[in-house]
């Protein structure tokens, strides 16, 4: 028996719960993807900074979904 580094609460195995070190790995992605949000949504609105390939796909794709609505 141990107590788990996350909870602080007793666990049966010699290691943390298993549902405490998946909420660990989540919130650790969550504020990955907080830290980089920004830079994808950047990237978004400078389209003039994109390939021309990738404006003619950007392009189509956005056409496609206003036919859809």
């Amino acid at each position: 028996m141990k107590i788990c580094s996350i909870c602080k609460k007793i666990s049966g195995t010699d290691q943390d719960h298993l549902d405490c070190q998946e909420k660990l790995r989540i919130e650790t992605e969550v504020e990955d993807f907080k830290r980089t949000i920004t830079e994808k949504l950047d990237f978004m609105k400078n389209v003039d900074n994109v390939s021309s390939d990738l404006k003619a796909l950007l392009g189509h794709m956005s056409r496609e979904k206003t036919k859809e609505s």
